[in-house]
């Protein structure tokens, strides 16, 4: 293998939303080095992060029917029963609900729980609070999706975060989804709901980190075993 081939196995690819950013940014940076070489350092650092912060690096998702994986990379904030958002449709009753958290560092790109039909997309414009408080499912800015899956209906919100300034979904009503599929992305710290149906647990606990597309969160046959897998 040449020198080259091993820099691009290395280099983690950048989704499509981030080039305008990291352009920008890079702009910026010439500019300040023109006016002075260390915020001209200081521009290319920023830079830098942008594009880190745009990674979208390939997945292995498991393909064992009764799993739900997680949506988002980042630290299980939250698991316990709580009210979905009204315009989601779920009913008036609490439902179990694990929320990721993701800071700045963690990849941004959200990737689908589970297979299945997008049934429903609402999106409602709020606050930006810390996406990591509680408060911050009922008063912040959140796109949600419901999945008709084999297990039901799934419920998965984005919610922008204190520094998140756009929520972006790439598919649509009506359209199929396979489980860690590319569905959307939250710009600069966010965090995800997922909505379990009530024949469906958690298999993970409060402060594990979980990875999107990868990680199990909750499963109707905690323990079984023979899962198949896929990469994308």
């Amino acid at each position: 293998m040449s020198i080259l081939d091993s820099v691009r196995k290395a280099l983690v690819p950048i989704h499509p939303e981030g080039y305008v950013f990291i352009g920008a940014f890079a702009a910026a940076s010439f500019v300040l080095n023109w006016l002075s070489p260390t915020l001209g350092w200081i521009g290319f650092i920023a830079t830098a992060w942008c594009a880190y912060f745009f990674r979208d690096p390939p997945r292995v998702t498991p393909l064992r029917d009764g799993i739900i994986v997680s949506p988002a990379d980042g630290v299980v904030s939250a698991i316990g029963f709580y009210l979905p958002p009204p315009e989601l449709g779920m009913g008036a009753e609490p439902l179990q609900r694990i929320s990721v958290f993701m800071s700045v560092f963690d990849v941004h790109v959200n990737r689908a729980p589970v297979s299945g039909r997008v049934m429903k997309i609402a999106y409602k414009p709020g606050l930006f609070l810390n996406a990591d408080l509680d408060k911050a499912s009922e008063d912040n800015e959140r796109n949600g999706l419901i999945i008709e899956s084999k297990l039901g209906r799934i419920g998965v919100v984005q919610i922008a975060g204190l520094v998140a300034r756009r929520i972006v979904c790439f598919i649509r009503e009506g359209e199929d989804i396979g489980v860690g599929d590319r569905f959307g992305l939250i710009r600069f710290g966010s965090r995800l709901d997922v909505y379990l149906p009530a024949n469906v647990r958690p298999v993970i606990a409060v402060g594990a980190r979980a990875i999107a597309g990868e990680t199990i969160l909750a499963d109707i046959n905690a323990g079984a075993a023979g899962a198949t897998f896929k990469t994308g």
